[in-house]
């Protein structure tokens, strides 16, 4: 698996975005904070894909919230390559690129519903712990914190 910098604008990219938008926002409505391809090409976010030889695998983005923070954004494992070990390399990766910028916090926020419990058992296999909301997020039986040191 190669995980390489992309531009989500991309249209290898858009696919796999829209699918993920259409999911999120079909289950949490108005509290799906996922970003779309505009959003994901802010300057304080990086985007990256994750590619098993020709097929995009899935996508990760990091966005820098200030000095010492930042938040998991967006992540998404291609249908095709769940249980593949993608998800763990994406999420292994922004963890190392947010300690490599020096960010002392990774937050992230995800969905209450089924279909985010594979996420949040990755998440908490890696030592993210519940927290309570961050940034301008506020709490809902949609959606749930988390946070690691680092």
């Amino acid at each position: 698996m190669v995980i390489r910098q992309d531009d989500p604008a991309a249209a290898h990219v858009a696919p796999l975005l829209a699918l993920h938008l259409t999911e999120l926002r079909g289950h949490m409505r108005k509290f799906a904070f996922a970003l779309d391809a505009t959003g994901l090409s802010a300057p304080s976010v990086t985007f990256w894909t994750a590619w098993q030889g020709e097929t995009l695998a899935g996508f990760a983005a990091l966005k820098r919230l200030d000095g010492e923070q930042a938040e998991v954004k967006s992540m998404r494992a291609a249908p095709a390559a769940r249980r593949t070990g993608v998800g763990r390399a994406l999420l292994t990766h922004v963890i190392g690129e947010a300690r490599a910028r020096g960010c002392r916090v990774l937050h992230l926020e995800t969905g209450t519903a089924d279909l985010h419990a594979p996420a949040v058992a990755l998440y908490h296999s890696a030592g993210f712990v519940d927290a309570g909301p961050f940034g301008d997020y506020q709490p809902s039986p949609h959606n749930q914190f988390m946070s690691l040191d680092l």
